[in-house]
């Protein structure tokens, strides 16, 4: 009996290496990379910026929605409601109004992108303040954090984006500005 349940372990085993050696390659290991294997992220893709074929209204004060940025800064920022979009191509668009003390304002058309942490000017309102001015356009920048005027860097981090992608549809961004769910409180809870 323990002839015959060796023997068939031996068999068995002799299986298992015949199978093994049938798997292995004949190629030697190298640490060359041949090109076939790539990690989705490592992935290059071809992104495309969604064209702007008409500017938005000009803001009106009723859909101006108003957010912080520092309490060390006497601006005051807001985002008009109604032209606030989230676009295929992940930048979120907006118009924003900065008004200083003693009533002057700037108001931009502007958009984020989410997945390279920048921003874009398409047009400023002009002198006559009746209409868009798109010679002040640019193209995208980094977003920066340590000006007190940062108001790009707090739209992004508090209510646009997150993991490099807009936190939702524009009704919802429109929705936590006007109720104050930055993704700080959203993530306490």
């Amino acid at each position: 009996m323990k002839v015959k349940a060796s023997l068939a372990v031996i068999v068995a085993s002799a299986a298992t290496l015949a199978a093994l050696a049938g798997c292995s390659s004949s190629k030697t290991p190298t640490t060359q990379d041949d090109g076939v294997f790539t990690y989705l992220l490592d992935r290059k893709t071809t992104w495309a910026e969604e064209k702007i074929d008409t500017m938005p209204p000009l803001p009106k004060a009723s859909n101006l929605l108003a957010f912080n940025v520092s309490q060390n800064t006497p601006l005051t920022f807001a985002v008009d409601k109604s032209t606030l979009t989230v676009g295929k191509d992940g930048v979120v668009r907006y118009v924003i109004v900065v008004t200083s003390p003693v009533g002057a304002r700037n108001v931009n058309y502007e958009g984020i992108r989410c997945d390279t942490y920048e921003w874009r000017r398409y047009a400023s309102i002009n002198d006559d303040q009746n209409g868009w001015d798109q010679g002040a356009a640019f193209e995208f920048k980094r977003i920066e954090n340590g000006e007190l005027n940062a108001y790009q860097a707090a739209l992004y981090q508090d209510y646009f984006c997150a993991s490099k992608l807009p936190v939702g549809s524009a009704e919802q961004i429109v929705n936590n500005i006007q109720y104050k769910r930055t993704q700080t409180n959203i993530n306490l809870r």
